[in-house]
Protein backbone atom coordinates (compact mmCIF):
# COMPACT_ATOMS: atom_id res chain seq x y z
CA UNK A 1 0.00 0.00 0.00
CA UNK A 2 1.20 3.42 -0.68
CA UNK A 3 -0.18 7.14 0.05
CA UNK A 4 -0.26 10.03 -2.67
CA UNK A 5 -0.42 13.57 -1.83
CA UNK A 6 -2.16 15.93 -4.49
CA UNK A 7 -2.15 19.37 -5.23
CA UNK A 8 -6.12 20.28 -4.16
CA UNK A 9 -5.69 23.42 -6.40
CA UNK A 10 -5.12 21.21 -9.77
CA UNK A 11 -5.82 17.80 -8.54
CA UNK A 12 -2.29 16.64 -9.73
CA UNK A 13 -0.72 13.63 -7.97
CA UNK A 14 2.43 15.51 -5.79
CA UNK A 15 4.21 12.59 -4.38
CA UNK A 16 3.65 8.59 -3.40
CA UNK A 17 4.96 7.69 0.12
CA UNK A 18 5.61 3.82 0.53
CA UNK A 19 3.50 2.23 3.70
CA UNK A 20 5.50 1.73 6.65
CA UNK A 21 5.81 -2.35 7.01
CA UNK A 22 5.78 -4.05 10.53
CA UNK A 23 9.83 -4.77 10.41
CA UNK A 24 10.29 -1.04 9.93
CA UNK A 25 7.60 -0.03 11.81
CA UNK A 26 8.91 -2.61 15.09
CA UNK A 27 12.44 -1.04 14.81
CA UNK A 28 11.26 2.28 14.41
CA UNK A 29 9.42 1.92 18.22
CA UNK A 30 12.32 0.10 19.49
CA UNK A 31 15.07 2.59 18.80
CA UNK A 32 12.32 5.12 19.70
CA UNK A 33 11.72 3.61 23.14
CA UNK A 34 15.52 3.06 23.58
CA UNK A 35 15.83 7.17 22.70
CA UNK A 36 13.49 8.15 24.91
CA UNK A 37 15.44 6.07 27.66
CA UNK A 38 18.50 8.61 27.41
CA UNK A 39 16.98 11.64 26.27
CA UNK A 40 14.91 11.90 29.97
CA UNK A 41 18.14 11.23 32.20
CA UNK A 42 19.59 14.18 29.72
CA UNK A 43 19.23 18.08 31.59
CA UNK A 44 16.15 19.78 30.78
CA UNK A 45 18.26 22.73 29.75
CA UNK A 46 19.75 20.58 27.07
CA UNK A 47 16.36 19.53 25.76
CA UNK A 48 15.30 22.85 25.46
CA UNK A 49 17.91 23.86 23.50
CA UNK A 50 17.23 21.65 20.81
CA UNK A 51 13.53 23.50 20.57
CA UNK A 52 15.71 26.54 20.46
CA UNK A 53 17.35 25.14 17.25
CA UNK A 54 14.31 23.90 15.92
CA UNK A 55 12.52 27.19 16.34
CA UNK A 56 15.48 28.98 14.42
CA UNK A 57 15.10 26.72 11.09
CA UNK A 58 11.47 26.76 11.42
CA UNK A 59 11.82 30.74 10.93
CA UNK A 60 14.85 30.44 8.23
CA UNK A 61 12.90 27.95 5.85
CA UNK A 62 9.04 29.79 6.50
CA UNK A 63 8.54 30.18 3.23
CA UNK A 64 9.92 26.85 1.84
CA UNK A 65 7.26 25.24 4.85
CA UNK A 66 4.53 27.83 3.48
CA UNK A 67 5.23 26.34 -0.27
CA UNK A 68 4.54 22.79 1.04
CA UNK A 69 1.62 23.26 2.81
CA UNK A 70 0.26 25.02 -0.14
CA UNK A 71 0.86 22.33 -2.36
CA UNK A 72 0.07 19.52 -0.06
CA UNK A 73 -3.51 20.71 1.05
CA UNK A 74 -4.09 24.49 -0.19
CA UNK A 75 -2.99 26.47 2.40
CA UNK A 76 -2.45 29.95 1.16
CA UNK A 77 1.11 31.31 1.09
CA UNK A 78 0.81 33.98 4.07
CA UNK A 79 -0.69 31.55 6.28
CA UNK A 80 1.49 29.14 5.80
CA UNK A 81 4.25 31.60 6.59
CA UNK A 82 2.45 32.43 9.65
CA UNK A 83 2.15 28.98 11.18
CA UNK A 84 5.56 27.78 10.57
CA UNK A 85 5.94 30.90 12.76
CA UNK A 86 3.68 29.88 15.69
CA UNK A 87 4.97 26.25 15.72
CA UNK A 88 8.86 28.18 16.41
CA UNK A 89 7.07 30.29 18.72
CA UNK A 90 5.82 26.88 20.84
CA UNK A 91 9.08 25.69 20.74
CA UNK A 92 10.64 28.84 22.14
CA UNK A 93 7.98 29.58 24.39
CA UNK A 94 8.69 25.95 26.02
CA UNK A 95 12.33 26.03 25.98
CA UNK A 96 12.46 28.74 28.38
CA UNK A 97 9.45 28.14 30.84
CA UNK A 98 10.30 23.97 30.82
CA UNK A 99 12.37 23.92 33.72
CA UNK A 100 9.69 25.59 35.71
CA UNK A 101 6.83 23.08 34.35
CA UNK A 102 8.75 20.44 35.23
CA UNK A 103 10.07 21.37 38.52
CA UNK A 104 9.45 19.35 41.61
CA UNK A 105 6.09 20.68 43.34
CA UNK A 106 6.43 21.03 47.43
CA UNK A 107 3.02 19.36 49.17
CA UNK A 108 2.01 19.69 52.71
CA UNK A 109 1.27 16.19 54.26
CA UNK A 110 1.51 13.83 57.35
CA UNK A 111 5.05 12.88 56.27
CA UNK A 112 8.32 15.11 56.98
CA UNK A 113 8.49 16.03 53.20
CA UNK A 114 6.33 15.33 50.56
CA UNK A 115 6.23 16.40 46.49
CA UNK A 116 5.35 15.93 42.89
CA UNK A 117 7.41 14.75 40.69
CA UNK A 118 6.53 15.13 36.62
CA UNK A 119 8.72 12.29 34.82
CA UNK A 120 8.71 11.46 31.11
CA UNK A 121 6.59 8.48 30.53
CA UNK A 122 8.10 7.02 27.06
CA UNK A 123 6.78 6.78 23.34
CA UNK A 124 3.58 8.80 22.42
CA UNK A 125 1.66 8.09 18.96
CA UNK A 126 0.35 11.07 17.90
CA UNK A 127 -2.09 10.68 14.80
CA UNK A 128 -2.32 14.62 13.22
CA UNK A 129 -4.80 15.71 10.86
CA UNK A 130 -3.73 18.29 7.56
CA UNK A 131 -5.43 21.63 8.16
CA UNK A 132 -2.93 22.48 10.11
CA UNK A 133 -0.15 20.38 8.99
CA UNK A 134 2.76 21.75 10.83
CA UNK A 135 1.08 23.95 13.64
CA UNK A 136 -0.79 20.72 15.21
CA UNK A 137 2.22 18.95 15.39
CA UNK A 138 4.59 21.19 16.83
CA UNK A 139 1.79 21.85 19.58
CA UNK A 140 2.10 18.28 20.41
CA UNK A 141 5.69 17.78 19.72
CA UNK A 142 7.11 20.88 21.58
CA UNK A 143 5.95 19.90 25.18
CA UNK A 144 5.92 16.32 24.69
CA UNK A 145 9.36 16.02 23.39
CA UNK A 146 11.04 18.37 25.98
CA UNK A 147 9.27 16.67 29.16
CA UNK A 148 11.48 13.93 27.98
CA UNK A 149 9.64 11.78 25.66
CA UNK A 150 10.02 10.41 22.39
CA UNK A 151 7.45 10.88 19.14
CA UNK A 152 6.28 8.82 16.59
CA UNK A 153 4.33 10.69 13.95
CA UNK A 154 1.22 9.14 12.25
CA UNK A 155 0.04 12.26 10.04
CA UNK A 156 -2.52 12.74 7.51
CA UNK A 157 -1.57 10.83 4.18
CA UNK A 158 -1.91 13.75 2.19
CA UNK A 159 0.37 15.67 3.87
CA UNK A 160 2.87 12.88 4.01
CA UNK A 161 5.57 15.40 2.42
CA UNK A 162 4.83 17.52 5.36
CA UNK A 163 5.44 15.02 7.67
CA UNK A 164 8.89 14.12 6.28
CA UNK A 165 9.98 17.88 6.68
CA UNK A 166 8.93 18.25 10.18
CA UNK A 167 10.87 15.00 10.98
CA UNK A 168 13.96 17.04 9.40
CA UNK A 169 13.25 20.09 11.90
CA UNK A 170 14.09 17.85 14.72
CA UNK A 171 16.73 15.96 13.20
CA UNK A 172 18.86 19.22 12.23
CA UNK A 173 17.81 20.50 15.43
CA UNK A 174 20.26 17.59 17.00
CA UNK A 175 17.40 15.46 18.93
CA UNK A 176 18.58 11.88 19.16
CA UNK A 177 18.14 10.09 16.86
CA UNK A 178 14.73 7.76 16.35
CA UNK A 179 13.36 10.29 18.98
CA UNK A 180 10.90 11.69 16.71
CA UNK A 181 10.12 9.46 13.59
CA UNK A 182 7.06 9.95 10.97
CA UNK A 183 5.74 7.12 9.85
CA UNK A 184 3.18 5.98 7.19
CA UNK A 185 0.18 3.36 8.61
CA UNK A 186 -3.27 2.82 7.46
CA UNK A 187 -6.21 2.52 10.32
CA UNK A 188 -5.29 -1.53 10.80
CA UNK A 189 -1.79 -0.45 11.66
CA UNK A 190 -1.83 2.13 13.64
CA UNK A 191 -4.61 0.50 15.71
CA UNK A 192 -1.30 -1.95 16.44
CA UNK A 193 0.78 0.88 17.11
CA UNK A 194 -1.37 1.19 19.74
CA UNK A 195 -1.39 -1.50 20.98
CA UNK A 196 2.33 -2.10 21.29
CA UNK A 197 3.79 -1.90 24.94
CA UNK A 198 6.33 0.43 23.47
CA UNK A 199 3.47 3.18 22.99
CA UNK A 200 2.95 4.53 26.49
CA UNK A 201 0.33 6.94 25.55
CA UNK A 202 -1.65 8.34 21.77
CA UNK A 203 -2.74 11.92 21.01
CA UNK A 204 -5.11 12.76 18.21
CA UNK A 205 -6.93 15.85 16.46
CA UNK A 206 -9.53 15.07 14.58
CA UNK A 207 -13.06 13.98 13.89
CA UNK A 208 -15.39 13.00 16.91
CA UNK A 209 -15.80 9.71 14.92
CA UNK A 210 -12.28 9.01 14.57
CA UNK A 211 -11.83 9.94 18.35
CA UNK A 212 -13.76 7.23 19.36
CA UNK A 213 -12.32 4.57 17.30
CA UNK A 214 -8.91 5.72 18.75
CA UNK A 215 -10.25 6.50 22.60
CA UNK A 216 -11.90 2.36 22.05
CA UNK A 217 -8.32 0.99 21.01
CA UNK A 218 -6.31 2.69 23.65
CA UNK A 219 -8.74 1.95 26.57
CA UNK A 220 -8.46 -1.72 25.72
CA UNK A 221 -4.53 -1.34 26.09
CA UNK A 222 -4.67 0.82 29.11
CA UNK A 223 -2.89 3.45 26.92
CA UNK A 224 -3.53 7.42 28.30
CA UNK A 225 -5.19 10.06 25.25
CA UNK A 226 -5.66 13.12 24.60
CA UNK A 227 -8.49 13.78 22.18
CA UNK A 228 -8.45 17.24 20.46
CA UNK A 229 -12.13 16.24 18.24
CA UNK A 230 -14.30 18.32 16.12
CA UNK A 231 -16.25 21.84 17.26
CA UNK A 232 -19.54 23.59 15.92
CA UNK A 233 -17.88 26.83 17.47
CA UNK A 234 -20.52 29.68 18.65
CA UNK A 235 -20.08 33.27 17.93
CA UNK A 236 -22.99 35.79 19.85
CA UNK A 237 -23.07 39.07 18.68
CA UNK A 238 -25.30 40.95 21.37
CA UNK A 239 -27.18 43.82 20.37
CA UNK A 240 -24.28 46.88 21.93
CA UNK A 241 -21.82 45.12 19.18
CA UNK A 242 -20.10 47.05 17.09
CA UNK A 243 -21.63 46.04 13.94
CA UNK A 244 -19.37 47.24 11.28
CA UNK A 245 -15.84 45.68 13.07
CA UNK A 246 -18.05 42.42 14.52
CA UNK A 247 -18.83 41.78 10.71
CA UNK A 248 -15.53 41.69 9.70
CA UNK A 249 -13.84 39.97 12.26
CA UNK A 250 -16.89 37.20 11.85
CA UNK A 251 -16.45 36.84 8.00
CA UNK A 252 -12.06 36.81 9.02
CA UNK A 253 -13.37 34.14 11.83
CA UNK A 254 -15.52 31.60 9.58
CA UNK A 255 -12.54 31.80 6.53
CA UNK A 256 -9.53 31.30 8.36
CA UNK A 257 -7.59 28.47 6.72
CA UNK A 258 -10.12 28.41 4.10
CA UNK A 259 -12.72 27.55 6.63
CA UNK A 260 -10.63 24.25 7.82
CA UNK A 261 -10.35 25.03 11.25
CA UNK A 262 -12.02 23.04 14.22
CA UNK A 263 -12.22 26.32 16.47
CA UNK A 264 -13.56 28.79 13.38
CA UNK A 265 -16.49 30.42 14.33
CA UNK A 266 -19.50 28.34 12.53
CA UNK A 267 -22.49 29.29 14.38
CA UNK A 268 -23.28 32.75 14.42
CA UNK A 269 -26.04 33.47 16.84
CA UNK A 270 -27.25 37.24 16.38
CA UNK A 271 -29.56 39.12 18.77
CA UNK A 272 -32.96 40.19 16.51
CA UNK A 273 -32.51 43.56 16.95
CA UNK A 274 -29.71 43.64 14.93
CA UNK A 275 -29.82 40.23 12.92
CA UNK A 276 -30.97 41.71 9.82
CA UNK A 277 -28.14 44.29 10.08
CA UNK A 278 -24.88 41.88 10.33
CA UNK A 279 -26.35 39.83 7.95
CA UNK A 280 -26.22 41.89 5.36
CA UNK A 281 -22.48 43.30 6.54
CA UNK A 282 -21.72 40.03 6.83
CA UNK A 283 -22.60 38.62 3.84
CA UNK A 284 -21.25 41.44 2.27
CA UNK A 285 -17.76 40.80 3.78
CA UNK A 286 -17.66 37.09 3.14
CA UNK A 287 -18.50 38.07 -0.79
CA UNK A 288 -15.26 40.13 -0.60
CA UNK A 289 -12.82 37.51 0.24
CA UNK A 290 -10.58 36.17 -2.72
CA UNK A 291 -10.68 32.65 -3.97
CA UNK A 292 -7.78 31.16 -6.07
CA UNK A 293 -4.26 29.65 -6.97
CA UNK A 294 -2.85 29.39 -2.49
CA UNK A 295 0.49 30.51 -4.19
CA UNK A 296 -0.92 32.96 -5.24
CA UNK A 297 0.49 35.88 -2.60
CA UNK A 298 -3.26 37.78 -3.33
CA UNK A 299 -5.46 34.64 -2.52
CA UNK A 300 -7.51 34.77 1.06
CA UNK A 301 -9.28 31.34 0.32
CA UNK A 302 -7.37 28.48 -1.26
CA UNK A 303 -9.47 25.05 -2.16
CA UNK A 304 -10.62 22.78 0.39
CA UNK A 305 -7.66 20.06 0.87
CA UNK A 306 -9.72 17.42 -0.75
CA UNK A 307 -12.38 16.77 -3.13
CA UNK A 308 -14.49 14.26 -0.95
CA UNK A 309 -14.51 17.19 1.83
CA UNK A 310 -15.67 19.62 -0.95
CA UNK A 311 -18.27 16.75 -1.72
CA UNK A 312 -19.04 16.27 2.28
CA UNK A 313 -19.34 20.14 2.96
CA UNK A 314 -21.50 20.86 -0.14
CA UNK A 315 -23.87 18.02 0.82
CA UNK A 316 -24.13 19.84 4.47
CA UNK A 317 -25.37 22.66 2.86
CA UNK A 318 -27.14 21.70 0.43
CA UNK A 319 -29.44 19.46 2.95
CA UNK A 320 -29.61 21.85 5.23
CA UNK A 321 -31.06 23.95 2.31
CA UNK A 322 -33.97 21.28 1.79
CA UNK A 323 -34.85 21.14 5.25
CA UNK A 324 -35.62 24.49 5.32
CA UNK A 325 -32.45 26.98 5.61
CA UNK A 326 -31.73 29.84 2.73
CA UNK A 327 -28.69 30.35 1.08
CA UNK A 328 -28.12 33.75 0.50
CA UNK A 329 -24.52 33.31 -0.51
CA UNK A 330 -22.64 30.64 -2.35
CA UNK A 331 -23.49 27.12 -1.90
CA UNK A 332 -22.82 26.03 -5.80
CA UNK A 333 -19.63 24.13 -6.93
CA UNK A 334 -17.68 26.20 -9.13
CA UNK A 335 -17.07 25.16 -12.84
CA UNK A 336 -13.03 23.85 -13.37
CA UNK A 337 -10.64 21.69 -11.44
CA UNK A 338 -9.47 21.63 -8.28
CA UNK A 339 -11.94 21.82 -4.79
CA UNK A 340 -12.49 25.59 -4.58
CA UNK A 341 -15.44 26.05 -2.89
CA UNK A 342 -17.05 29.55 -2.21
CA UNK A 343 -17.62 31.53 0.51
CA UNK A 344 -21.28 30.39 1.75
CA UNK A 345 -23.87 31.57 4.22
CA UNK A 346 -27.41 30.10 5.58
CA UNK A 347 -30.15 31.57 7.49
CA UNK A 348 -32.57 30.11 9.13
CA UNK A 349 -30.57 27.41 10.32
CA UNK A 350 -31.99 25.11 12.70
CA UNK A 351 -31.31 22.12 15.00
CA UNK A 352 -32.03 19.06 12.65
CA UNK A 353 -30.11 20.36 10.01
CA UNK A 354 -26.46 19.68 8.94
CA UNK A 355 -25.37 23.04 9.47
CA UNK A 356 -26.12 23.58 12.97
CA UNK A 357 -25.74 19.68 14.31
CA UNK A 358 -22.49 19.17 12.16
CA UNK A 359 -19.26 20.25 12.51
CA UNK A 360 -19.37 22.14 8.36
CA UNK A 361 -15.28 21.96 7.81
CA UNK A 362 -15.28 24.90 5.38
CA UNK A 363 -16.18 28.32 4.38
CA UNK A 364 -20.31 27.81 4.98
CA UNK A 365 -21.58 29.85 8.09
CA UNK A 366 -24.55 29.66 9.55
CA UNK A 367 -26.53 33.26 10.53
CA UNK A 368 -28.86 32.46 13.50
CA UNK A 369 -31.57 34.74 15.19
CA UNK A 370 -31.75 34.76 19.07
CA UNK A 371 -34.97 36.01 21.00
CA UNK A 372 -32.28 37.52 24.06
CA UNK A 373 -28.65 36.95 25.82
CA UNK A 374 -30.80 33.64 27.50
CA UNK A 375 -31.99 32.12 24.10
CA UNK A 376 -28.41 33.07 22.53
CA UNK A 377 -26.54 30.83 25.30
CA UNK A 378 -29.61 27.95 25.18
CA UNK A 379 -28.74 27.82 21.24
CA UNK A 380 -24.76 27.69 21.50
CA UNK A 381 -25.22 24.94 23.91
CA UNK A 382 -27.43 23.09 22.16
CA UNK A 383 -24.76 20.78 20.24
CA UNK A 384 -22.69 17.87 20.85
CA UNK A 385 -19.36 19.56 20.99
CA UNK A 386 -18.01 22.33 23.14
CA UNK A 387 -14.37 23.11 21.95
CA UNK A 388 -14.60 27.50 21.37
CA UNK A 389 -16.78 29.92 21.57
CA UNK A 390 -17.06 33.63 21.34
CA UNK A 391 -19.04 36.49 22.90
CA UNK A 392 -18.60 40.11 20.95
CA UNK A 393 -20.28 43.00 23.30
CA UNK A 394 -19.26 46.20 24.55
CA UNK A 395 -19.79 45.52 27.96
CA UNK A 396 -17.03 42.90 29.08
CA UNK A 397 -18.43 41.88 31.79
CA UNK A 398 -21.64 41.33 30.51
CA UNK A 399 -19.35 38.80 28.33
CA UNK A 400 -17.86 37.43 31.04
CA UNK A 401 -20.94 36.56 33.07
CA UNK A 402 -21.95 34.73 29.73
CA UNK A 403 -18.97 32.92 29.23
CA UNK A 404 -19.61 31.04 32.39
CA UNK A 405 -22.51 29.91 31.19
CA UNK A 406 -21.19 28.80 27.69
CA UNK A 407 -20.00 24.85 27.44
CA UNK A 408 -17.07 25.21 25.89
CA UNK A 409 -13.35 24.63 26.51
CA UNK A 410 -11.90 28.10 25.73
CA UNK A 411 -14.59 31.25 25.65
CA UNK A 412 -13.10 34.63 23.82
CA UNK A 413 -14.91 37.67 25.04
CA UNK A 414 -14.37 40.05 21.97
CA UNK A 415 -11.49 38.42 20.07
CA UNK A 416 -11.28 35.00 17.91
CA UNK A 417 -11.33 31.98 19.42
CA UNK A 418 -7.58 30.75 18.73
CA UNK A 419 -4.31 28.57 20.28
CA UNK A 420 -1.69 30.03 22.19
CA UNK A 421 0.65 27.84 23.60
CA UNK A 422 0.57 29.82 27.21
CA UNK A 423 -3.21 28.54 27.24
CA UNK A 424 -4.37 25.30 28.10
CA UNK A 425 -6.18 24.38 24.85
CA UNK A 426 -8.79 21.44 24.39
CA UNK A 427 -13.06 20.54 24.80
CA UNK A 428 -15.68 19.47 26.42
CA UNK A 429 -18.11 16.85 25.35
CA UNK A 430 -17.76 15.71 22.05
CA UNK A 431 -14.98 18.06 21.13
CA UNK A 432 -12.55 15.32 23.59
CA UNK A 433 -10.94 15.29 26.54
CA UNK A 434 -7.80 16.46 28.05
CA UNK A 435 -5.46 19.40 27.15
CA UNK A 436 -2.67 20.56 24.69
CA UNK A 437 -0.59 23.59 25.16
CA UNK A 438 0.32 25.71 28.23
CA UNK A 439 2.42 23.51 31.75
CA UNK A 440 -1.20 21.39 31.41
CA UNK A 441 -0.53 20.38 27.88
CA UNK A 442 2.84 19.56 29.34
CA UNK A 443 2.35 17.17 32.08
CA UNK A 444 -0.36 15.09 30.37
CA UNK A 445 2.28 12.84 28.77
CA UNK A 446 3.86 12.70 32.63
CA UNK A 447 3.88 10.12 35.32
CA UNK A 448 2.78 12.51 38.13
CA UNK A 449 4.49 10.65 40.87
CA UNK A 450 3.67 11.72 44.55
CA UNK A 451 7.37 11.17 46.33
CA UNK A 452 6.38 10.61 50.36
CA UNK A 453 8.89 11.14 53.17
CA UNK A 454 8.48 9.77 56.91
Amino acid sequence: MSFQSINPATGDVLETFPETSPAALDGILERADRASRDWRRRPVAERAERLRAAARLLRERKDAYARTMALEMGKPLAQGAAEAEKCAWACDYYAERAAAFLADERRDSDGSRSYLRFEAIGPVLAIMPWNFPFWQVFRFAAPTLVAGNAGILKHAPNVSRCALEIEDVFRNAGLPDGLFRAVFLDNEAAGRAIADPRVRAVTLTGSDRAGSQVAEQAGRHLKKTVLELGGSDPFIVLEDADLGKVARVAAEARLINSGQSCIAAKRFIVLDPIADRFLERFTAEMRAQRVGDPLDPRTQIGPQARLDLRANLHRQVQESAQRGARLVLGGQLPDGAGAFYPPTVLVGVEPGMPAFDQETFGPAAAVIRARDEGDAVRIANASVYGLGAAVWTEDAARGERIARDIEAGSVFVNGIVKSDPRLPFGGVKRSGFGRELSEYGLREFTNIKTVWVA
